[in-house]
């Protein structure tokens, strides 16, 4: 509410931002029945691959439309680059909105090497800094978007924003997620918003990394390993039954009457 309303100083904020991370560990453990609903969903076979590969098919949808209605097909493209972002850099709302060009995407090795993508602590809910280096399927389509629909969207603004919004600022944040959710609906059939990317990112590294509490906490950005822990103790029991179904099939395969 603070950085919306405005009026105050950054220290202000900094302060604001420091009392909300003290007053985290008195969030109630674990998710909520419609976080793990979706899960559910995502962990079913066929799905998150749908997702996935969403961010092509809309850059393939933006092709098509540049010409006779750039500023639609630029904002296909936006959602795209969002996704894409989404799918292996699980960051909250506020920073996929405010994301800048050459300050927190940036190209370590050069015009032709992957982005990484980058926040200093002090732009991070928690408190803590996140890191993450993009592979060149991200790379390609943020490239895209960037020189092919981005100018579309500037409207004579030479702001730095990766996502420009109105009057020079970035995309806000309502309207954006509101963006992305109907359009992975839409295509998709799954209802999924932004905050709930960084749910299925946890969901599916424990799925293919049993109890490794830790990658998921480094990926997410969590302060502490037990905040991870809170929110995905209760997976295992998922994760146990997929393993005991396993061992019964294999028994059942290599008994006395196998082939």
């Amino acid at each position: 509410m603070a950085h919306a309303i405005g009026g105050l100083d950054e220290n202000v904020l900094r302060r604001l931002g420091d009392i909300r991370f003290t007053l985290e560990e008195y969030r109630e453990v674990g998710m909520t029945e419609k976080n793990l609903a979706l899960i559910r969903v995502v962990l079913t076979d066929g799905v998150w691959s749908r997702v996935v590969d969403l961010p092509e098919q809309l850059l393939q949808q933006a092709r098509l439309q540049r010409r006779h209605a750039p500023v639609r097909a630029a904002v296909l493209a936006q959602i795209a680059t969002a996704v894409a972002i989404l799918t292996v850099a699980p960051v909250r709302l506020g920073n996929l909105c405010s994301i800048r060009l050459g300050e927190n995407l940036i190209k370590p090795g050069g015009p032709y090497s992957n982005f990484w993508l980058r926040f200093p602590k002090y732009d991070v809910k928690n408190r803590t800094p996140l890191q993450f280096k993009l592979d060149e399927t991200v790379t390609a389509i943020i490239n895209e978007y960037v020189h092919a629909f981005r100018p579309a969207l500037m409207r004579g603004s030479d702001a730095d924003w990766l996502f420009p919004g109105e009057a020079g600022n970035h995309k806000e944040k309502i309207s954006f997620s509101t963006q992305i959710v109907e359009r992975v609906q839409k295509s998709t059939g799954l209802r999924i918003t932004v905050h709930q990317f960084r749910h299925a990112a946890g969901a599916l590294i424990l799925k293919h990394r049993p109890g490794e509490y830790e990658l998921v906490r480094r990926v997410l950005g969590h302060k502490s390993a037990q905040t991870t822990k809170n929110f995905y103790l209760s997976l295992e029991t998922t994760q146990a039954s997929e393993i005991f179904t396993d061992i019964v099939r294999q028994r059942l395969d290599s008994g006395p009457g196998a082939t």
